[in-house]
């Protein structure tokens, strides 16, 4: 299979895809017995696609969009934020983390770049749920099957939320789902970033394109070809190798703690009931 073959297998019908999550978030919101959600909105393509089914599936009233940037965050992040809450109509807030997590990196003169993304990212997730039991909404993720699937993500920080509606969309997916249903060109147009450190961008930080980890990941991933497959397809066998093994070493992230069973029926286990039991 060509590389433009595996671009057109990873087409999508916008239409049904549209309508499948936007019923998602509704049904899910809704069996809770709340009517609301929450989410932070960095500026990006895969929290503003977030908001946009968000709004229509439940409608903008009932939709908080958080800012939570810090002292080094880039204008354009607050400002594309600001693209997404001004086209929806949704109700927004801006908490600025900064007091919140200075005290932190002064106490470790050492601390890396990536320590202080995760320690951001866990912070902006205590805003979130904050919010969220003061708006009595639940927490929307936003993560990407890729990033999902890649482990770039940080645990307990951006990857905590009670749903998330496009975790099984590869990055190209994100893309062609949120130029359908009108997420701003502004949005769509600028390299992806968490937006962590000055410069950041995610595709200098994992080393390769998401186009081409999105090709390789939909081979491995939905199609289960083995490795050796991928390079016979053309993909470098240094890639290969690289990719999978990240994919393999954070698999932790996409799973609950493991539980130690000691007992008849352990949670995890045994007890096994689907997540709308006694709904």
């Amino acid at each position: 299979m060509s590389m433009t073959a595996l671009l057109n297998k990873l087409a999508i019908n916008t239409s049904v895809a549209r309508e499948i999550l936007t019923a998602f978030i509704h049904d899910e919101v809704t069996r809770t017995r709340m009517t609301k959600a929450v989410l932070g909105l960095s500026g990006g393509v895969d929290s503003a696609l977030v908001a946009y089914l968000t709004a229509q599936a439940l409608g903008p009233e009932k939709v908080l969009g958080v800012r939570m940037p810090y002292k080094t965050s880039a204008q354009e992040s607050m400002d594309h934020a600001g693209l997404v809450i001004d086209a929806l109509g949704i109700q927004s807030e801006t908490i600025e983390i900064t007091a919140m997590v200075d005290p932190m990196f002064e106490r470790r003169p050492d601390i890396s770049p990536l320590r202080k993304g995760n320690i951001m990212a866990r912070q902006r997730m205590i805003i979130l749920y904050d919010c969220s039991a003061e708006f009595g909404g639940l927490v929307m993720g936003t993560s990407n099957k890729t990033e999902t699937l890649l482990g770039y993500t940080t645990q307990f920080g951006d990857n905590a939320a009670a749903l998330q509606p496009i975790s099984d969309l590869y990055k190209n997916q994100v893309r062609q789902l949120a130029q359908a249903v009108g997420v701003p060109e502004p949005i769509l147009a600028k390299p992806p970033s968490a937006d962590l450190w000055p410069g950041q961008t995610d595709e200098s930080e994992l080393g390769y394109s998401y186009d081409d980890v999105d090709q390789l990941l939909y081979l491995l991933v939905d199609r289960r070809h083995r490795l050796e497959d991928a390079v016979e397809q053309g993909f470098d066998a240094a890639f290969v190798k690289t990719v999978w093994e990240r994919v393999r070493k954070t698999h932790y992230k996409r799973h609950m703690p493991i539980v130690a069973k000691l007992s008849q029926r352990t949670v995890g286990y045994d007890f096994l009931y689907m997540r709308d039991w006694g709904a």
